[in-house]
């Protein structure tokens, strides 16, 4: 695992979603900094055996504060990364409807909780995602660019919108808009078995952008925005290095010594998957991480065979 940024002060902090792929990475980092973890959950009594014995499990209805906002102090940081799954399979309405609910039903429970509780938060953390930019070409997109008009875009500006009443309270708030994530688990998995058979390849056409980020890049980098003070805003949480899909699936197939040549054709993908091949994996965003690097963090896996080659050691 490479250096992870240390909050400078011990602090609280909850995290919902934190049994989750990221959310989980978050949980030991921080408790093995001798941080206090608390994850809001519905079965609270699993948390600990799930993440550690040092992490308190509370009480979560996956709609209100109730049972966890007795947890905020003003040295708490909260990070919000409750979310569904959006690339599980094909989105039908039911799917879509899930996705976005689920986000907004997670911010409303983060607001409830400031109304209840007795002091306010140093910081909050909300999840976002780089789909926030829609589907774009090979140019460069920073923080400062507009939303997309897709469906992914607009469930993001609703995600993100969903805390936003937290800064007229005073509270700190930085917004991550995540790439796809690199470690042993999450997407990775799901594209090892064809890779390993020496059936992976580029997608469609091969030429979007494939924003990444390694999984203790992004765990470092939530640390990094709870213990700075000032920092507030969007961050893209992507690796310097840009890289289409054919670019990945070269690197990938290297690692994994078996060629990667072997294209999944668009009209397949949209076949199997329809709106979501086309979302997710058939267009892309060159997200590049400006205000985390102008702020001074150090990302320890930068390019894409480091992030690989990581994520595959640890898997």
């Amino acid at each position: 695992m490479g250096r992870i940024v240390r909050i400078c002060w011990t602090m609280r902090t909850i995290i919902l979603g934190g049994t989750g792929f990221i959310g989980a990475a978050l949980c030991r980092v921080l408790a093995s900094q001798g941080h206090e973890v608390v994850v809001p959950s519905r079965r609270p009594e699993k948390v600990p055996a799930v993440l550690g014995p040092t992490v308190i499990g509370a009480p979560f209805d996956g709609r209100t504060g109730a049972g966890w906002a007795d947890f905020i102090t003003p040295d708490t940081g909260i990070v919000n990364l409750a979310g569904e799954n959006i690339a599980a399979g094909r989105w039908t309405d039911e799917v879509k409807r899930r996705i976005e609910s689920s986000r907004l039903s997670a911010g409303a429970a983060v607001m409830d909780a400031l109304a209840r509780a007795d002091a306010r938060p140093a910081v909050l953390v909300q999840a976002s995602a780089v789909g926030f930019y829609g589907a774009r070409g090979p140019e460069s997109v920073d923080e400062d660019a507009p939303a997309g008009n897709t469906f992914l875009a607009r469930v993001a500006m609703a995600w993100e919108s969903s805390t936003r009443g937290a800064e007229a309270l005073g509270v700190r708030r930085a917004v991550i808009r995540t790439s796809m994530v690199l470690g042993p688990g999450g997407a990775l998995a799901k594209m090892l078995p064809a890779f390993r058979l020496g059936l992976g390849g580029p997608l469609g056409s091969g030429r979007q952008m494939v924003p990444f980020i390694h999984l203790d890049d992004e765990a470092g980098a939530i640390a990094f925005l709870l213990g700075t003070p000032g920092l507030a805003g969007p961050f893209n949480l992507a690796a310097p290095e840009a890289v289409d899909s054919r670019g990945f699936a070269r690197t990938l197939g290297r690692l994994l010594g078996r060629p990667a040549v072997l294209p999944a054709p668009a009209f397949a993908l949209r076949l199997a998957l329809g709106q979501m091949a086309d979302e997710v994996l058939l267009s892309g965003v060159n997200a590049v991480p400006s205000r985390l690097l102008a702020a001074g963090f150090r990302f320890q896996r930068p390019t894409l065979i480091q992030a690989l080659e990581a994520a595959l050691s640890a898997g």
